[in-house]
């Protein structure tokens, strides 16, 4: 549902930005003809066909530069600086392109960029001042509000509960409380029980059924332990989680808060990598992945050569593992076991010194060749190259219940290798998964491109090492 509505308003800004964009272009064109026309007919382009191209590239730009991101009831002067940064950057860029394929004299040319970044600027600012101001007036009727719950029954709730309906700029309708922990109202609160909607242990099913947004988490401050385990309880991609936070978590800076009508709110993203970095990311995990099977190809065939010979079974080892919001496929490897080495013990742990692992198999573990097959996976989109380790459902349904937050790993594609990978053995026992959990987590809050090289530097390392298990 929050997936559905993020989309409308992504496709519905844009598509209102291209026309004020190619608007922007034909007034621009309009006081400016004479220049303009010798520049598109030295390049065989129509004035709206060029229109198009450029108004095109400045959406480009304008998702490169975040103006997509986060539209909901986004406060006005946000969306200015947004504007202000995406307006800069493709102008800059635009300059720079309009200087290589239609070059004319200096003045000229800062002439006729400076006149269309300032049509463009203005256009922009208008449009989207005028669609924030639209989407603020329907929202204080109460109309296009996220469809919100409120965690707790305390006095914190009733609290969150009574500023969420006075100020309905916000952009939350509370539909009623979840019970924590068996207790029941505040007597002091005001909360009846027929304002709580259910408890907590049932939160999904309450989310499926009344297509519940948000989620705000208002605890009392003796409730602070248990925010872990809510947390865990919330795990949906599809909500907004915020936590209402303590005092003390905000005078102290443990928290960064977002002030809203003097509602101090905690806003959890589950996705901090912006778009252009996960477009990037992607980009490289499909040119990587197809140089690396293409220039190793000699060699892979080698590999499978050599396992056929050494062992019987088969060359590549297929598994079912679960992927990116709890989607499972298949992933593949070279066998390093003997054939059908679980058979005897069900699902298991490789141990140090594993008697099921073959002398071939050994050393394709220690320099991760055996890995080299996901490559596959990653070109299918199931897996990326950087990225917590894919486990199997058996694991997965058993960790979910043990380690607080574990699914959260699962808002990100599965990577070959990854943070935990990197500064972690191998899992060997309960205690192991709990260590690395808390490297994926950290990883899964802290994505991006730069972590990504820091990672792949450092699995390299590993393989030249030959430090693999």
């Amino acid at each position: 549902m929050l997936h559905v509505q993020r989309n409308r308003e992504v496709i519905f800004t844009s598509a209102l930005d291209f026309l004020i964009l190619l608007a922007s272009w034909l007034v621009f064109h309009a006081g400016f003809s004479d220049q303009i026309d010798s520049y598109l007919a030295l390049n065989q382009l129509n004035v709206f066909g060029a229109g198009v191209l450029v108004s095109v590239y400045w959406l480009v730009a304008f998702v490169l530069a975040g103006m997509y991101k986060s539209l909901y009831l986004i406060s006005r002067l946000d969306e200015f600086l947004r504007v202000v940064k995406g307006v800069l950057f493709g102008g800059l860029v635009l300059y720079l392109l309009w200087d290589i394929f239609f070059y004319a004299e200096t003045s000229t040319h800062h002439r006729l960029m400076l006149g269309y970044w300032g049509i463009v600027f203005m256009t922009t600012v208008a449009n989207r001042f005028i669609i924030r101001s639209i989407q603020r007036y329907f929202a204080q009727l109460g109309r296009g509000l996220h469809r919100t719950l409120i965690v707790g029954t305390g006095l914190n709730a009733k609290m969150a509960h009574d500023d969420l309906v006075r100020n309905k700029i916000l952009g939350m309708e509370v539909l009623g409380y979840i019970q924590v922990n068996g207790n029941g109202p505040h007597p002091e609160s005001g909360i009846t029980s027929e304002d709580i909607i259910g408890k907590l242990k049932d939160i999904d099913d309450i989310i499926r059924q009344y297509r519940v947004q948000d989620v705000l988490v208002a605890v009392e401050s003796d409730g602070q332990e248990d925010l872990v385990a809510i947390i865990s309880q919330l795990d949906n991609p599809d909500v907004r989680i915020k936590l209402l936070p303590d005092f003390y978590q905000i005078v102290s800076g443990l928290s960064k808060t977002n002030q809203i009508f003097g509602m101090p709110i905690i806003e959890i993203s589950p996705e901090p990598m912006p778009l252009w970095e996960k477009a990037v990311k992607r980009i490289v995990d499909l040119g990587l992945s197809v140089i690396v099977l293409v220039v190793s190809f000699p060699f892979l065939l080698l590999v499978a050569l050599l396992i056929r010979m050494s062992s019987p079974g088969p060359i590549i080892f297929r598994q079912e593992r679960v992927g990116r919001n709890g989607k499972h496929f298949t992933m593949y490897k070279f066998r390093t076991m003997i054939q059908d080495a679980e058979k005897s013990t069900g699902p298991m742990w490789a141990q140090k010194d594993d008697p099921r692992i073959t002398p071939l198999g050994y050393w394709l573990r220690k320099l991760r060749i055996d890995e080299i097959p996901q490559l596959y996976n990653v070109i299918r989109g199931q897996m990326s190259l950087v990225g917590p380790r894919p486990e199997r459902p058996h694991f997965v349904e058993q960790f979910k219940g043990q380690i607080p937050l574990y699914a959260r790993r699962l808002r990100v594609r599965p990577g070959i290798t990854g943070w935990a990978q990197v500064k972690w053995k191998y899992d060997s026992s309960l205690d192991d998964v709990k260590e690395k959990t808390k490297y994926d987590l950290y990883y899964v809050e802290n994505i991006s491109l730069r972590m990504d090289v820091k990672i792949i530097i450092n699995t390299l390392i590993t393989m030249v090492k030959a430090k693999g298990q």
